[in-house]
């Protein structure tokens, strides 16, 4: 400042040595004045250093804002470094580690990467369940920060409910003081009879302070004494004691190897203290996680929890006067007869199995108790909540039936496209005596058709029970549409309204083109038939993302990015009982003789072979709608290989086959067209006696086999043929689905014929396996 000031006062002194002029010189010196004061405001209104720094982070305080009891957090930077985390979360996984490279078990680490990439990406990202050590963990991570620059990583455990754990905790806790403040004694005793835990108020009458910190694992009986009138009384109390009432609650009804909850009361003489030592009681019950009831001695409700309520589907308003009202009249007898039994004096406690009268179709346990010293209670009611284990139970139900069904289709598909085969191939060979104008040759022509319609019926069968062979291409769902629009229109009828839609950004999706025509078809027919023949069908496509696969809550489809096709109509819409059987194979609500009750179980078959979802959305009245979801396919990012040359097909041939098939009919037809194709065949019934036959032949060019068949099946003896020559060209020809088969095959280099087949088909399948082998050796 020194030096600024004198070298102001040297430029006054020369500017009036140069000029003489005092007004100009103070003017200058005014203006020197007013630029000083204006700098040393600015200085003393912003002093230096809090200019142009923004004020870093205050992380303690964080620290203390996200310090948790049951949640643990952690907080990362975009630099991908832990900011901050709370004790718990250090507790947890063993120290301050930086997500995702948490210590988990199993696939763990990997989905909660990916989760984190994906809040990244969406602002959000779960994680069901991992397992660190023995706690199993859900996470939880969002975006935050006025830039999206941090990660909030938040961990909960997976609880499981045990009734056991959840009365433990409370009566360590502040409810087992507030209990005790009320006058109620409350432990947890083991099968065994040993105390597990229990309040204080219990501990300080049962044992005294000298003894309540090392009570674990005490014999409950040795703590209690009844006199000779029945009486029930700490014994370390002596003469002068108590007399209590006892309430016993069992955790598990009908298990005697389970822990039991007991509450000891203060017994008094007077009706009004008897009123309020059952007012202790509901207050004990109303904190318990399981359904418990009163009863008096005239079978009459006195008290229900909230759990009891709910597990017994009673609706808001005035509790029910007795448990028969509860219960369908089928069951009204045998409780009240059991109710009756125990509040006579009956101390043991039984189980029942009753149907309550909104759940008719799923039974469920209850428990009734005898108890004493509860005033005008005399029975004690309790019943399980099992409304999620009945609806799993129906799912593993259901599972099993469609998976039972879907094997006795597979089963008869198997024989049927046998017998189809020999029908084919029989009319194939006969055809070819017979030319157009032959008397015989039209019914000919109508036995192949009417063989090919029931080829058709088991290609069903093999659908709804997800074991057709698919041939997959990369498509967009509009193609499709397009394809299939033209038919969709003849279909459906003049008075029927098709409107087409289709949303921007869809993805390719992996399908069968054919079959994916055939589902579309199927539910524009199924709707035709709804709407009476007039009305509105609409198809949409829309792309849908993985955020939006989270928001619609469906704990079966996993987030991913889908395609959408959406099938809906103005027709009379489907019931709400019906709803969840339209996919059961054979079910159908038409007449008899309109429906075979296959063609959505067939839909939901080639779907879910697709890897892809469907769900059905109706109301009585309002038209339906179909939802099926695609995942979309994603392109590997390797640059693809070059296609291997195709095998030309021919009808004709030379070289020397070995047949090997089981059926007597398909053999014979399959040697008689290979023959007649220029092929030198020798057959064998089985798998043995193919290896016979190839021992004894001196050329082999071919080996055409059955999969399935009796002694040895093909596989196994294609298997030991390759031993002797690794080369032979093999063709599997079967009744089941190839992707079935490959998966039970473990061979290179085979190739597969479905059944049925005509004649041409397998002529050009063996030319082809023939041609496709003498490529493989010039390669």
């Amino acid at each position: 400042m020194a030096l600024v000031a004198g070298l102001a006062f040297f430029s006054l002194l020369l500017l009036f040595w140069l000029t003489r002029d005092p007004l100009l010189t103070g003017g200058f010196f005014a203006g020197l004045a007013v630029a000083g004061a204006g700098v040393l405001l600015v200085r003393r209104l912003f002093p230096p250093g809090t200019q142009g720094e923004a004020a870093a982070p205050d992380w303690t305080m964080l620290r203390q804002a996200v310090d948790h009891d049951d949640i643990a957090i952690a907080v990362t930077d975009r630099a991908g470094r832990l900011v901050c985390a709370n004790d718990l979360f250090a507790s947890w996984v063993g120290g301050f580690i930086t997500p995702p490279g948490l210590p988990l078990e199993g696939r763990g680490a990997d989905l909660l990467k990916d989760a984190g990439r994906a809040a990244w990406r969406d602002g959000e990202g779960r994680v069901d369940e991992a397992r660190l050590g023995t706690l199993k963990l859900r996470a939880h991570i969002l975006r935050a920060g006025q830039g999206d620059d941090y990660l909030v990583w938040r961990f909960s455990a997976v609880e499981r409910r045990d009734p056991a754990a959840e009365i433990m905790r409370h009566l360590e806790g502040a409810m087992g003081t507030l209990l005790g403040q009320a006058g109620v004694m409350a432990a947890l005793v083991s099968a065994e009879g040993r105390l597990r835990v229990a309040n204080q108020a219990f501990l300080l009458r049962a044992l005294g302070e000298g003894d309540a910190a090392h009570y674990a694992g005490r014999d409950v009986a040795a703590m209690l004494r009844i006199d000779e009138a029945g009486g029930l009384y700490f014994a370390r109390e002596g003469d002068r004691a108590t007399p209590l009432r006892m309430v016993q609650i069992p955790l598990v009804p009908g298990d005697d190897h389970a822990p039991l909850a007991i509450a000891l009361l203060d017994e008094e003489m007077g009706p009004t203290d008897r009123g309020t030592a059952q007012a202790y009681v509901e207050t004990l019950l109303s904190l318990l996680p399981f359904g418990l009831a009163m009863v008096d001695r005239d079978g009459r409700f006195l008290y229900m929890n909230r759990a009891f309520t709910r597990a017994a589907g009673v609706s808001e308003g005035p509790m029910p006067r007795y448990p028969g009202d509860l219960v369908v009249p089928e069951d009204k007898g045998p409780l009240a007869d059991m109710i009756r039994r125990h509040s006579s004096g009956q101390q043991v406690g039984g189980d029942l199995s009753i149907r309550l009268a909104g759940l008719a179709d799923d039974p469920v346990l209850m428990r009734v108790v005898g108890v004493r010293g509860l005033g005008e209670a005399a029975v004690l009611l309790s019943l399980k909540d099992s409304s999620e284990e009945s609806r799993l139970k129906r799912q593993v139900a259901q599972q099993s039936k469609m998976q039972a069904v879907g094997q006795l289709a597979g089963g008869v598909a198997h024989d049927f496209n046998n017998i189809l085969t020999a029908v084919l191939g029989s009319c194939d060979l006969m055809l070819m005596r017979h030319t157009p104008g032959d008397s015989d040759y039209d019914d000919i022509q109508q036995i192949r058709s009417n063989a090919n319609r029931a080829a058709s019926l088991t290609r069903q069968l093999l659908a709804f029970s997800r074991q057709q062979t698919l041939r997959p291409q990369i498509l967009q769902l509009p193609d499709v549409i397009s394809e299939v629009s033209h038919l969709l229109k003849r279909l459906i009828g003049e008075r029927v309204e098709l409107q087409v839609r289709h949303g921007r950004g869809l993805g390719p999706v992996r399908a069968d083109p054919g079959q994916l025509e055939q589902v579309i078809i199927n539910l524009a027919v199924n709707a035709r038939d709804a709407m009476a023949g007039d009305g509105t069908l609409t198809i949409e496509t829309y792309p849908v993302s993985a955020s939006e696969v989270r928001q619609l809550g469906n704990e079966f489809m996993p987030p991913a990015d889908y395609s959408a096709l959406k099938v809906s109509d103005t027709g009379c819409g489907i019931a709400a009982d019906v709803l969840p059987k339209i996919f059961e194979p054979f079910f159908t609500t038409k007449d008899v003789g309109k429906g075979t009750g296959l063609g959505l179980s067939t839909v939901y078959g080639i779907i879910k072979q697709s890897a892809g979802y469907i769900f059905a959305d109706s109301k009585a009245g309002e038209g339906t709608s179909f939802t099926i979801y695609l995942p979309v396919h994603h392109a590997a990012d390797e640059p693809a290989a070059s296609p291997p040359p195709k095998a030309r097909k021919s009808q004709w041939g030379s070289g020397t086959i070995l047949l090997v098939e089981d059926e007597d009919m398909v053999r014979t037809v399959a040697e008689r067209a290979l023959t007649r194709a220029g092929y030198s065949v020798v057959t064998a019934s089985q798998g043995e006696e193919g290896l016979e036959r190839f021992e004894k032949m001196e050329k082999v060019d071919l080996i055409i086999s059955d999969v399935v068949m009796p002694t040895m099946d093909g596989p196994t003896m294609v298997k030991a043929l390759r031993g002797r020559r690794a080369d032979l060209p093999v063709l599997f020809m079967s009744g089941y689905a190839e992707e079935q088969l490959r998966q039970s095959i473990n061979i290179d280099d085979v190739a597969f014929l479905p059944k049925p087949f005509s004649v041409v088909q397998l002529t050009e399948a063996a030319s082809a396996a023939l041609e496709e082998a003498r490529l493989r050796k010039s390669v």
